[in-house]
């Protein structure tokens, strides 16, 4: 138990709660899938909510089953109750940062940009910040300044409410067919997620940065990449980060996802359930190899260098799906350097043509 994380949770719960009904078609905030996906990450030794809990009643019993302590805002003065609870509940998170060295990870349920300062701060003392928002009321500066963001919306357990489309039906049948237009709502809106969400699962995009994360893990120089630090990294990148958008259970099927497809390799790590990872030293890189030095050597006939300006578009037109960022490279250029090194063909710079000029050996 002593290497678990020690975790704080704070709910802004006004937030919460109204950006959950206001965003998803009426549905009541549930707070079990926060917990769930916290007894995952560590020990939650404190949980804490804010708010006038006059106005939500009935998610006292919810969250006093669930061992939430209710912090109560009595104002009732509309922005003045809501900038009084952000102000506590910021208070209060700093306090303990100081006062209990043993909690290791702060979680700041919240979508509300004004918690990024909080946030910061919190960094800052060493302390790991895991950002929970709803997804369409929570503001775009606060995931980057998380170690973590988890969108509510994507959390196990937290399904798609029918509650809209149910409610429009009996209007429907009363008014007769001018009121019918109304109806389809709910399915354009779920369609729209789903096209916004679509770039998001897109494994090819995802092979892309892991790979290109990998490449620079290995730049770097400090000893092997695990999968576990692997995971940061891409947390680092990108704090919304989940396995699951792409549908995976778990990170270390991911992984193995992409090693069957030769992005990665996966090696015996330091731990158990913890593989290194490295980019295949053979295979897709050889073929790309190939792959550039025909085209160059097409493009080039006679000994004629080729300029390095327009070539990549060349080597889609040979291979349409070709990305050399699939094999680790930031750029085309660090691609072409690369094969110049494994000594596939010559790469020069050219102060006359003012471009890299590549040519074939004999």
């Amino acid at each position: 138990m002593d290497q678990e994380d020690r975790i704080a949770l704070f709910l802004d719960y006004e937030n919460l709660a109204l950006g959950a009904r206001d965003h998803r078609g009426g549905a009541a905030f549930d707070f079990r899938p926060i917990a769930d996906a916290l007894a995952e990450r560590g020990r939650v030794v404190v949980r804490r909510a804010y708010a006038d809990w006059s106005y939500f009643d009935e998610d006292r019993r919810m969250l006093t089953r669930s061992h939430v302590e209710l912090i109560e805002i009595p104002q009732r003065m509309g922005a003045s109750r809501k900038n009084a609870a952000d102000i506590k509940m910021a208070v209060d998170a700093i306090e303990l940062a100081f006062e209990r060295d043993y909690i290791s990870t702060f979680v700041i349920c919240s979508g509300d940009s004004d918690f990024t300062p909080l946030v910061h701060k919190l960094r800052e003392l060493n302390k790991r910040v895991i950002g929970v928002g709803v997804e369409g009321s929570t503001s775009g500066l606060l995931p980057p300044a998380c170690d973590e963001f988890l969108y509510y919306d994507r959390l196990e357990g937290v399904d798609i409410p029918p509650a809209r489309g149910r409610r429009a039906r009996p209007a429907t049948r009363q008014a007769g067919a001018d009121q019918r237009p109304p109806e389809p709502e709910p399915e354009q809106e779920q369609e729209r997620r789903t096209q916004d969400a679509e770039p998001d699962r897109d494994v090819d995009a995802l092979a892309v940065l892991v790979a290109q994360s990998v490449a620079g893990l290995q730049g770097s120089a400090n000893g092997e990449v695990t999968a576990s630090r692997l995971k940061r990294t891409l947390l680092r990148k990108d704090p919304t980060f989940s396995e699951s958008d792409y549908g995976f259970r778990t990170f270390g099927e991911l992984l193995r996802h992409l090693a069957e497809r030769n992005v990665i390799e996966l090696a015996e790590g330091p731990a158990k359930g913890d593989p290194e990872v490295s980019l295949p030293e053979h295979g897709d890189r050889e073929v790309a190899f190939g792959l550039l030095r025909g085209v160059v050597a097409d493009l080039g006939s006679g000994g004629n260098p080729v300029a390095l300006s327009g070539l990549k578009n060349q080597v889609r037109r040979a291979r349409p799906d070709f990305s050399e960022k699939k094999l680790g490279y930031r750029s085309f250029l660090q691609f072409c350097k690369a094969a110049a090194t494994a000594g596939v063909l010559d790469l020069r710079w050219s102060p006359e043509a003012d471009d890299y000029l590549l040519t074939t050996q004999t």
